[in-house]
């Protein structure tokens, strides 16, 4: 199977090719790099400048907002720098956690916890179901350099306990998720995923952004991404 045959409704992951240039990719990176401070990855607040271009009318917004909606809009941006110093594997699961404003205990949410100076917590499966997660990859990503590995239509299979994921995964077919600089990838936010350490000892760096249309129950809020300028 082709990455331009995958379609995120049925099988969890859709590909889009050369969505930003790679002089613009190049602009961003030399502005993210500063906030990973030499870590592996960090959530982050990004400056207005990205934070436009995330939006549901940006490039990389607009894609969200195919299949969200004009209400999309980015809740969360992870930034991942995989090398030859930092490298690791990450075995299969879920994404089960948002980036929220403040801790608001409420029904179905939880457990919480402190990331970046970041509250998170889990939500019902439900909310997850309603998000869209795009990856921009600043590297090219191919079999040598751990591409993110997904257990095709694994999205439709709701809460999958921790222990049985691995199974579930198995189950299903599993596709390797090459990318070229300034392509994105859409994934169903609950998709079963994966990836290798790398074996190629270049950069692989992604823009990780999660997206929502709806707001969340009993008066949480999404933390959202723009850094607050002072």
């Amino acid at each position: 199977m082709q990455a331009g045959d995958l379609d995120l409704s049925t099988h969890g992951a859709a590909h889009f090719r050369a969505v930003l240039p790679e002089d613009e990719v190049a602009n961003l990176a030399a502005r993210l790099d500063d906030d990973l401070q030499g870590r592996p990855g960090r959530r982050l607040l990004l400056d207005a400048f990205t934070v436009q271009m995330l939006a549901a009318t940006g490039r990389i917004g607009s894609i969200a907002a195919r299949f969200l909606g004009p209400t999309a809009q980015p809740v969360r941006a992870v930034l991942f720098d995989k090398t030859q110093a930092m490298n690791w594997m990450v075995a299969w699961h879920q994404d089960r956690t948002i980036a929220v404003r403040q801790r608001l205990d409420a029904p179905g949410f939880g457990p919480w916890s402190v990331k970046d100076g970041i509250t998170h917590v889990a939500p019902p499966i439900a909310v997850l179901e309603q998000m869209v997660t795009l990856r921009l990859h600043i590297d090219a990503c191919d079999d040598d350099n751990a591409p993110l590995l997904i257990a095709l239509g694994s999205h439709q299979l709701g809460q999958v306990a921790s222990d049985a994921v691995e199974a579930a995964a198995g189950q299903r077919p599993v596709y390797a998720c090459h990318a070229d600089v300034g392509d994105v990838w859409a994934y169903s936010t609950p998709i079963l995923h994966a990836s290798a350490r790398s074996v190629s000892g270049r950069r692989r760096r992604i823009l990780q952004i999660d997206y929502a249309a709806d707001a969340l129950p009993n008066d949480l809020e999404w933390l959202g991404v723009e850094r607050s300028e002072t």
